[in-house]
């Protein structure tokens, strides 16, 4: 009873804690979700941590060692230094990282015209606006080009790979993904993505605002010179370069090692280093061995960021794979079990909606609306159209259509 007694006065405590705070204006601890980003060219995501379920935001600081860890290091070669690939200011006249822009849920769709790899890019019309930086702005050249896009009031995130914006604000790009940032975001398995080992790009990213803020929850993105036909999660594709058996398969994971002495570096490089020791880093594409992604941004400090240097591949070991894919997983693809609209003939302006059920789907997409959830959606009607629901799974995808007409 004496117990009973004390949680029932510490229950009263907490809630007349509560009231004073609100009474004062000061709201209780909240975790931070997506509609906390500041829009903006990298805009701080304010704490929310992307993808928190996924792979990327697992502690692997006590993961067992691969056992071909030692061996894999040689091939990459021990000497290679880590490389952090942004920072401020240009070289040759382009910025130096992978920008991101934070966007309102306002932002209207324009159309992608995909030039390379539709059959394993997300439907389109997605909400790009024509003044996403392009990376290597303010000179892009034949670079990677990518885009990446944070929607702050849908919380969806677009990525796309060799993108090029057409004067009538619509754009042209080998291929675009679609994430949603509440999930654990992943792609149908033998589909690429805007990186080659079929994952997000802004998910493994050095960005400033968590620096700044003294903490990197997720492991971050790096690339190697050779790659085979493999991957291991959270990777869905690969881009082989190599038939070594050593060359690392897409999604493999380095970690700094625990016996790395880094108390000599700064403090922001503490910051990174204490999320390659925590989270490691994670295998994306090909490019230049021990290559670190991050943003673009005026506030690093190039000279801090290059002592990085000072860290070779010697320093760090492979986080042991569990499973490592080298034919493309099959499965049962997404299923639309009832797609219905709640009128087929409208007079223009009115209002309609569309109601769904599917199976083994991941994500839904629907033209010429966009990315939906839950069940349903309504949607003002002014001319005749034909709307297509698309499911996404792990398996591929499935598409149903209605049209309604409309007088």
């Amino acid at each position: 009873m004496a117990s009973a007694i004390q949680r029932a006065k510490s229950v009263f405590l907490l809630s007349a804690l509560a009231l004073l705070l609100c009474a004062a204006g000061i709201s209780a601890q909240t975790t931070p979700t997506c509609h906390s980003m500041v829009p903006g060219q990298e805009g701080s995501l304010s704490g929310f941590v992307p993808f928190s379920s996924s792979l990327w935001n697992k502690d692997i600081s006590t993961a067992a060692v691969d056992p071909n860890s030692t061996a894999i290091i040689n091939f990459i070669g021990t000497s290679k230094p880590l490389h952090p690939d942004f920072g401020s200011g240009t070289y040759d006249g382009s910025s130096i990282g992978i920008p991101y822009i934070v966007t309102s849920g306002s932002q209207p769709n324009v159309v992608i015209h995909y030039t390379d790899y539709p059959d394993e890019s997300d439907p389109q019309p997605m909400p790009i606006p024509s003044s996403a930086p392009i990376e290597g702005y303010p000179a892009p050249g034949s670079g990677d080009r990518h885009v990446l896009v944070l929607n702050q009031g849908t919380c969806w995130l677009y990525e796309l790979y060799n993108a090029y914006l057409n004067p009538d604000g619509t754009w042209n790009a080998s291929n675009a993904a679609v994430w949603d940032l509440t999930t654990a975001g992943r792609r149908p398995y033998g589909w690429t993505s805007a990186d080659a080992a079929g994952l997000s790009i802004l998910a493994g990213l050095v960005r400033y605002d968590e620096v700044a803020a003294g903490k990197i929850s997720h492991a971050l993105r790096f690339t190697l010179q050779n790659s085979r036909a493999a991957f291991t999660p959270p990777a869905t594709h690969w881009a082989a370069n190599s038939s070594n058996p050593l060359a690392a398969p897409m999604g493999m994971r380095l970690r700094l090692k625990s016996s790395v002495d880094i108390s000599s570096f700064s403090a922001a490089n503490r910051v990174i280093l204490t999320a390659l020791k925590t989270y490691g880093m994670v295998m994306a594409d090909n490019g230049s061995s021990m290559f670190l992604s991050g943003t673009p941004d005026s506030r690093w400090n190039n000279d801090d960021l290059h002592e990085l240097n000072q860290l070779t591949a010697a320093d760090f070991e492979v986080v042991k794979m569990s499973s490592v894919s080298t034919t493309i997983p099959s499965g049962a693809a997404p299923s639309i079990t009832s797609f219905k609209s709640s009128a087929s003939s409208v007079a223009k302006g009115t209002k309609v909606t569309f109601t769904w059920a599917a199976i083994n789907k991941s994500y839904l997409h629907l033209s010429p609306i966009g990315m939906v959830r839950g069940s349903s959606t309504t949607y003002v009607v002014n001319a005749t159209t034909t709307f297509t629901l698309t499911a996404t799974g792990p398996y591929g995808t499935t598409s149903s259509s209605i049209t309604v007409t409309a007088h």
